[in-house]
């Protein structure tokens, strides 16, 4: 556990797990209303075949929103920065939805520093449903607050399979939810969203391997949008049938097993779709 302080004076939150070993090392990215805490028993598990490096960006969980307007070239900047203070090579990027965004920016415009890329929740030709929604959560939020929010969220970021098996603890997992969570933080990566790239205006045949994993049960990827995100870029798709947008906490024993491989190079065995 530890922070680093950006050029302007922020400071960001970020954990090392199997840094004792020198290993390649693997990179996971939050997706909005995540921390650190969402990766922890997916990177212990990858121990000792991988060293994993887990942080919270500006605003997320225990990092500081600071003062400059956040954007997507800001978090590139401080993903960049922290790569750099901790002296590391090229490393493997595994993202989910924002973070699986900001992953695909770091393989364009640094490739030198990107040996692969696990991208779930990601896609383009998002249906015009999936925007209203997410148009919707910043006017949750600004009118009636965090618990609020993530209640209307729930039902969008979990596939059917995974409420039902959790409909006894779903209140509880609500709360912590809002709980690892700051509604000015929150309002302010919303807002910058609306003014981020189209995930299409950055699609280009990519350097490093690719794997795109996308549920089929969710309402705010398409599988269309995902599979074109795998066709443009060189890589590969995957479709994990029942699963929502929060594909490692609905899949966990399936994400682990697949990202193993993929990372370790043995991925020419892996099916299509599954």
């Amino acid at each position: 556990m530890a922070y680093f302080r950006t050029q302007d004076g922020c400071s960001l939150y970020y954990e090392t797990i199997g840094f004792e070993l020198a290993r390649p090392v693997v990179v996971f990215l939050n997706g909005t209303l995540q921390t650190t805490m969402y990766w922890k028993v997916i990177a212990a598990a990858l121990k000792p075949d991988f060293r994993s490096l887990l942080y919270d960006a500006r605003g997320q969980g225990e990092s500081e929103l600071g003062e400059l307007p956040l954007c997507l070239d800001l978090h590139f900047e401080d993903l960049c920065a922290l790569i750099r203070h901790l002296g590391l090579g090229p490393v493997c990027l595994v993202g989910l939805s924002h973070g699986s965004l900001l992953a695909y920016a770091m393989a364009r415009r640094k490739p030198e520093s990107v040996n692969r890329l696990v991208l779930c929740a990601i896609g383009v030709r998002a249906p015009i449903r999936a925007r209203l929604i997410v148009r919707s959560w910043l006017k949750i939020i600004e009118n009636t607050g965090m618990d609020t929010l993530v209640s209307a969220v729930m039902p969008h970021v979990f596939g059917e399979a995974y409420l039902v098996r959790n409909s006894r603890i779903l209140d509880r997992i609500a709360k912590t939810i809002s709980r690892r969570n700051r509604a000015p933080s929150l309002v302010a990566h919303l807002s910058a969203m609306a003014g981020y790239p189209s995930l299409r205006s950055m699609l280009n045949k990519l350097e490093a391997p690719l794997l795109v994993m996308c549920g089929s049960d969710d309402p705010l990827v398409s599988v269309d949008g995902a599979a074109e995100v795998a066709e443009i870029s060189g890589g590969r798709i995957m479709v994990v049938k029942g699963a929502g947008h929060s594909i490692p906490v609905e899949e966990p024993e399936l994400f682990l097993k697949t990202i193993v491989k993929f990372l370790a190079g043995r991925w020419t065995d892996m099916p299509e779709g599954i």
